[in-house]
């Protein structure tokens, strides 16, 4: 992980011991290599061997509409708020392949925010980027999508919101006019703009307790006063070294505030 820092600016050093060992020893099987030691050699000697390698580094695994009670709560509890401010900046930190993206921004459209929102889509996979840029997703996990869809408060048909063809779903582009995607590293890169809202869910589970306080400083730093920060199902703020800086709202589903 020192290697790989220092030859591609790539910090992984953070990150929790046994994700990364899970994700290397992986790594070794998928590319057919005998030893660490060896991936390590071909890696430093090869950049296109290392954006292999950064697929089974980073965790593109996600849905549309993951953990329904989230968005309800969104619905329900946040957006009352972000619909006094004249124009609303989101902050998606982690956003993998996209998913979560297109589901706020399928969630401010349905509450007559999308129009004055502007979104931020991170992180540092840029194959990840380049497949949410996309907004095409398998047809078969659309199934999936949509009853998520349902039980997270969806006021229209979802189908309303994709073509069908060739076994893929095509969002419509329009829900992505107001996103910029874009790289960007928690564990190396700083704060790029104020936002109301600032949603990283299972991006915290995989870093140890430094680089989660690192993160968790961006996003304080990143939200405006009594700004919104959500994160995923198994990620808290009880322990870090900014557990005083917020204050629940919805303590289940993981949706604080900007106390201080």
């Amino acid at each position: 992980m020192e290697a790989i820092y220092l030859k591609y600016n790539h910090d992984f050093r953070d990150y929790t011991g046994a994700s990364q060992k899970r994700r290397v020893l992986y790594a070794l099987d998928q590319l057919d290599l005998p030893t660490i030691s060896a991936l390590q050699e071909k890696v430093l000697r090869d950049p296109a061997l290392f954006a292999q390698l950064l697929q089974y580094l980073t965790i593109p695994v996600s849905e549309m509409f993951r953990d329904p009670g989230y968005f309800l709560a969104l619905r329900r509890q946040v957006v009352p708020v972000l619909q006094t401010y004249a124009s609303i900046k989101v902050w998606v930190a982690g956003c993998s392949t996209g998913e979560e993206v297109y589901s706020l921004a399928i969630l401010l459209r349905e509450e007559g925010l999308l129009e004055r929102a502007l979104i931020y889509a991170t992180d540092i996979n840029p194959t990840s980027l380049d497949k949410a840029r996309q907004g095409i997703f398998p047809l078969e996990a659309v199934r999936g999508f949509t009853a998520n869809y349902q039980r997270a408060g969806g006021q229209c048909a979802f189908s309303d919101y994709y073509t069908a063809a060739y076994d893929a779903a095509r969002f419509d582009p329009s829900l992505r006019a107001n996103v910029i995607f874009a790289d960007h590293s928690l564990a190396t890169d700083s704060v790029f703009a104020e936002t109301q809202l600032v949603s990283c869910r299972n991006v915290l589970i995989y870093f140890n307790r430094q680089l989660q306080d690192r993160a968790l400083g961006l996003f304080h730093e990143s939200l405006c006063h009594r700004g919104f920060l959500g994160l995923g199902s198994k990620e808290s703020i009880d322990f870090s070294a900014y557990a005083e800086r917020f204050s629940p709202l919805s303590p289940v589903e993981r949706i604080y505030r900007k106390a201080q």
